[in-house]
């Protein structure tokens, strides 16, 4: 043991163990990890890390009044103040149960017909798959606003040659209507999301080996048995990814219900969680606002953590 550690400390002492020594310790490798994580982590910062602190920081204060009906008003530290007036809020939680219903119907329709594109684009039964990949991945390159504003002029009464030729053949939809405006807005959302996700899906199948589908076929396995028993059970790992973001994206459900709210009387301003929050805020009471918006951060996170969870353990992980 003593001649090993003389031998350590002589090499140690050497140029080459006092180099070896500087960059292990932090000279120019630490320099240049820092000349890399820096322009990331910067931003990531300044606009995630200290907007979240200061709407935390928000939701913990309140507004106090003094000297009576025309006196001073200030904003003191008021604990969980906020959160009680939003728990106790009837309609933060009718917006809840209102994108909660959006999200069991909207996300698994809007998801199964991404998987069954990717799936169609991954046979090689398919022609002209890069021009089908194209449309079918388009309309997430529409913004969501203007994506909204389309498909409200194809809901319009007034103005939608769909409407028209629908009232032409005896049927008289109102898709602005109370029971269907929800609907109409889940619509918009799945035309625009689909292609997103469907370019996940095929991500994970173009690296499936064409080896697996050699041997299913020499087996006797049918296209559709390749399709269901072996593709879609290796990319469940991208549905899961897939549909934890669909549930994020339904929490944050804003763009499509607020444009449809211009020609529509069924859609309140506090229509979703999100409509809520901005209605609060332009009402001047940012400290609620930033309640809100917390709490729905908080839900959003149990959601998808708790899938996770549970598709985890489903699959054994």
């Amino acid at each position: 043991m003593t001649d090993l550690a003389t031998r350590t400390a002589g090499v140690a002492a050497t140029p080459v163990g006092r180099r070896r020594r500087r960059i292990d310790g932090g000279g120019p490798r630490a320099a240049t990890v820092a000349a890399f994580v820096t322009p990331f982590l910067l931003p990531f910062l300044l606009f995630y890390l200290v907007p979240v602190g200061y709407a935390l920081w928000q939701s913990f204060r309140v507004v106090r009044r003094s000297g009576g009906q025309y006196g001073t008003s200030y904003t003191a530290f008021g604990g969980f103040e906020q959160y009680g007036q939003v728990l106790r809020n009837t309609e933060f939680w009718s917006s809840i149960g209102r994108i909660g219903l959006f999200g069991i119907v909207q996300v698994p329709v809007m998801l199964f017909v991404a998987l069954v594109i990717a799936l169609l684009l991954d046979t090689p039964l398919l022609r002209a798959k890069g021009f089908f990949r194209v449309v079918a991945f388009m309309p997430y390159a529409v913004p969501g606003v203007i994506a909204a504003i389309m498909w409200s002029y194809l809901y319009s009464p007034q103005l939608s040659p769909v409407v028209d030729l629908l009232n032409g053949v005896g049927l008289h939809p109102d898709f602005l209507g109370p029971g269907a405006v929800l609907w109409s807005a889940a619509n918009v959302s799945t035309w625009l999301w689909t292609g997103y996700n469907m370019l996940i899906m095929f991500s994970a199948l173009q690296s499936i080996p064409q080896e697996l589908y050699e041997a299913a076929k020499i087996d006797g396995a049918s296209d559709w048995a390749i399709a269901w028993r072996i593709k879609v059970p290796i990319i469940a790992p991208s549905i899961v990814l897939t549909t934890v973001f669909s549930i994020i994206g339904t929490l944050q459900l804003y763009a499509e219900p607020a444009v449809l709210r211009q020609i529509s009387s069924n859609i309140s301003s506090t229509f979703t969680p999100n409509m809520l929050a901005y209605t609060v805020a332009s009402g001047n009471n940012y400290q609620q606002a930033a309640a809100i918006s917390v709490v729905i951060a908080v839900i959003t996170f149990v959601l998808s953590f708790g899938f996770m969870r549970l598709t985890s353990k489903k699959a054994g992980l």
